[in-house]
Parts: C-alpha cells; structure tokens; sequence
C-alpha cells in the first residue's frame, strides 16, 4: 500500500505533478541563464520532478557502483526505468545500510521495525526536520521512497536519517588578485576569475565544498559557519583564545548579505531509494579579500586538504558541487568558460 505521510498530503503530490508538467513547458521559454546549465543536465538524464530552481533532477552519481565504503553493487537500473512513474515490476534492488549506521549512533535513525520508533515523514518530527526541500515525498510500506527515482539499492547505506538528510554548503569565495592587489582577469574570455575554498574529502579523495550535516535543531546559518570553520580552519584542535579570534574575524564575512545558491535534493553516490541527501548550498563573498586574507586555511575534520581552487568549467567536484559553484560564478560575473554558446554539449 502506497501512502503520504503529513496532512493534506495527497492533494500535494497532485499540485507537485502538474507543476513539473507546467515547468517542462515553460522551462525552455523562459528560463534564466542560470538554468541553461541545468537544462543541459536534463537532455542527458530526464526524470519527472523539478524544484524551485527549475532543475530537473536526475541520478547518475546516485547510481554508482561500488556503494561508498564498500563492496556492494547496486541493482543497475536502466536510464528509462529510473522514474517511479514507469512500471517495473521485475525491479530488485540490493538492501544494504552501513554497519556504522546500524550500530545506532546519534545521528542515526533506528531500523523502520524497531518497537517504539515512529517517524513522522513529510513534518518536523521533535528535533529532526523530515520534510523534504522539494515538497512532500511518498511513503510506502513504511518507507520513504526517494523522490527521483530508483537507485538500485534500498535501505540508508551511509545516511543516517529514513528519507532526507539535510546538509548546508558554505561556498567561500574571493577575485583572484596578483602581487599588486588586482583583480586577474581570464586572458579569452576578460572575465574576472573567481576562487573559492576548497577540501580534499577524507572518505572519497575528491574536492568539494566544506559542508556538512546540519545537527538535529540546528539552523541551518550555524552549521554553515560551523562547518566551514571545522574543515577549513580546523578549529575543533584550536585553543579557546584561537577559536575566539576564529570567530570575531568570521563573523563580519558570515554575517553580511549572502547568496543562496541552491536549496533541494542532491545527487549523491550515497543516495538510496530510502535515503538521500538535500542540501543549502550559500555563497560568503570576501570582495575586498581582506576577511579571508587574514585567515590561514588548515584542512580539520573531514578534510584532509584545502586550498584556494581557480572556478572554472574543468572543475570535477563531489556529488552536485560543480552545479553550484557555476551558478555562483553567473552572479558574481565571474569567469567560467571559454564556451561562451548556452547549447548543450556532452
């Protein structure tokens, strides 16, 4: 039996559908500059949700095989059988969640069955915020069901939460500048290059934005500063008088008028059918550099490197993390291809 959990839950997913159906027509007539890059994402991968943004998700890093931090192979699903739309009926994913997970830490939820757990989906459940970015998600057989689509594999793997795990990007960026403080421009296109602050993950080897989980009850603005201080400052090994200096130098760079990049689901090689990632993703811009400047980066937590990283179009970064760093380089006017054509190319 499929259900929704929430109130007034069904006559949600009705209004969801028909707006992706409205948004698939006007997408391409309307869309802004900043959703080309997204719109090219689709032609490749087409499913049937979008979110405010006007992206059409899709799962590719979703559907990777071997699952992180093991040997299990996903179930392969098929590009035109991604969609919960096309029936299936010989579908047969592996069910696999982390001995990590299972072993009941905090961050965790207990296993669907366990006597005395009740999840509330699609609402704020006490400190743990179950509702989805992109509105409200079938629940089935218990479960939450990934909002996209089949990833070839069922139980949380690595997340800990049934249905969203709710992340926050802090994207810190600053003009590239030569010995005599000016702006460095690229030599093709004359746009200004941006840089931003970067990690080198622990667990993958691949370069990403610092984020991290957001703690249950924690605003989401606190775990963007959180975060970006304990993997780009390494402030968890400070000294309180290190970590207060950390914060009064901080707080002028977090505290002024800031972009939000991206809010919604993400693809990410830990999404399950049962479990994904959704994430804030916020852009921090140090324009002068004297803020960021001051502030020696050193690698902590998840992170075993970071270092200022040139934006540009060649960037291969974790999960969705390229997507976001592109729409931040369209609103600071900043350099990112030589392409200089909106068309889709693989």
């Amino acid at each position: 039996m499929v259900k929704l959990g929430g109130a007034q839950a069904r006559l949600g997913l009705v209004l969801l559908s028909l707006g992706a159906c409205l948004s698939r027509w006007f997408c391409w007539r309307s869309a802004p500059l900043s959703n080309l890059y997204a719109n090219c994402w689709s032609c490749l991968h087409p499913v049937n949700m979008l979110n405010s943004y006007n992206v059409k998700f899709y799962h590719s890093k979703a559907l990777t095989s071997p699952y992180p931090g093991s040997h299990v192979e996903r179930s392969q699903v098929p590009e035109d059988k991604v969609s919960w739309l096309i029936e299936w009926k010989d579908y047969s994913p592996v069910e696999y969640t982390a001995m990590s997970v299972l072993a009941g830490p905090n961050w965790a939820d207990p296993q669907i069955n366990n006597k005395g757990f009740s999840p509330k989906f699609n609402e704020r459940d006490g400190e743990v915020e179950r509702r989805s970015l992109n509105g409200l998600y079938v629940v089935e057989n218990g479960r939450p069901r990934n909002p996209v689509g089949r990833t070839g594999l069922t139980g949380r793997g690595l997340l800990g939460r049934w249905g969203p795990n709710h992340a926050a990007d802090p994207v810190v960026t600053r003009w590239k500048r030569d010995r005599s403080g000016n702006k460095i421009a690229h030599p093709v296109t004359g746009k200004n290059i941006l840089q931003f602050v970067a990690i080198k993950r622990r667990d993958c080897g691949e370069w990403a934005i610092p984020g991290g989980m957001v703690d249950p009850g924690e605003k989401v603005s606190a775990t963007l500063k959180r975060e970006f201080e304990e993997e780009a400052l390494n402030s968890l090994q400070k000294s309180p008088e290190e970590k207060e200096e950390l914060e009064k130098q901080l707080h002028k760079l977090f505290s002024q008028e800031h972009f939000v990049v991206y809010r919604g689901y993400v693809d990410d090689p830990r999404n399950t059918d049962n479990a994904w990632m959704e994430t804030e993703a916020v852009n921090y811009h140090d324009e002068t550099g004297e803020t960021m400047d001051n502030l020696p980066l050193e690698a902590g937590d998840d992170a075993g490197i970071v270092k200022w990283v040139d934006i540009n179009e060649k960037l291969k970064l974790y999960a969705s993390h390229s997507y976001f760093i592109k729409l931040v380089t369209e609103k600071q006017g900043a350099h990112w291809s030589e392409d200089p054509g909106p068309d889709c190319h693989e």
